[in-house]
């Protein structure tokens, strides 16, 4: 073994031994809030790839889609195809707000959105769910945030994630939350004149 080699292990095994201390004192397990926001792109991506791998645990799912309800969406298509048993999906907007135009009937979406979420998280059959883009709905006072704070805090079963994405995610529900990742823009295709393509963006 080289001296550079020598010096790399030596470092290693301190630093797994530093590891295996703290990882001792982590044995708690419970049901996360999670809160996937800021202006970058990835938000719901990431929400859907831990669906992904609640699937993969056999550990039913469900989804609510807030908003973006009108367009079709890769995720949509292949969770509905392929994994309908394990994950239910649950569209509850009609687009986004400027397409829409109807503040009425979007608070009314959201409300509905909302009230179908409750019963999926109350569900002790699942172990997970996703609640995308609510933090729009949220942000736009379509739905009222110490309710939902409320909800996740008093009725949330123990073991049961929920994951809330969207971005400008509302201070209350970020103290709420146990994990809280912000997705940060730093280039955009869009800035050069590219749309949202399959495959990457929906």
């Amino acid at each position: 073994m080289t001296d550079q080699n020598a010096a790399h292990k030596a470092k290693m095994e301190k630093i797994k031994a530093a590891r295996d201390r703290m990882m001792a004192g982590k044995t708690g397990e419970k049901g996360l809030i999670i809160v996937h926001t800021g202006t970058g792109k990835g938000k719901s991506s990431s929400g859907f790839g831990m669906i992904m791998r609640a699937i993969a645990h056999d550990m039913p799912c469900a989804v609510v889609q807030f908003i973006k309800g009108a367009m079709a969406t890769g995720e949509r298509d292949f969770l509905e195809t392929h994994f309908p048993e394990a994950c239910r999906f649950v569209v509850s907007g009609e687009g986004f707000t400027w397409e829409t135009q109807d503040r009425e009937r979007d608070i009314a979406k959201a409300e509905a959105g909302w009230e179908t979420a409750k019963e999926m998280i109350r569900d002790p059959r699942n172990r997970f769910v996703l609640l995308d883009e609510i933090n729009i709905a949220l942000r736009n006072d379509y739905l009222d945030i110490d309710e939902v704070v409320r909800f996740l805090l008093e009725e949330k079963p123990e073991m049961t994630h929920v994951c809330l994405t969207g971005r400008n995610a509302k201070p209350e529900l970020i103290e709420a939350a146990d994990l809280v990742t912000e997705m940060t823009l730093i280039k955009h295709p869009f800035r050069d004149g590219i749309k949202a393509q399959a495959g990457v963006e929906f």
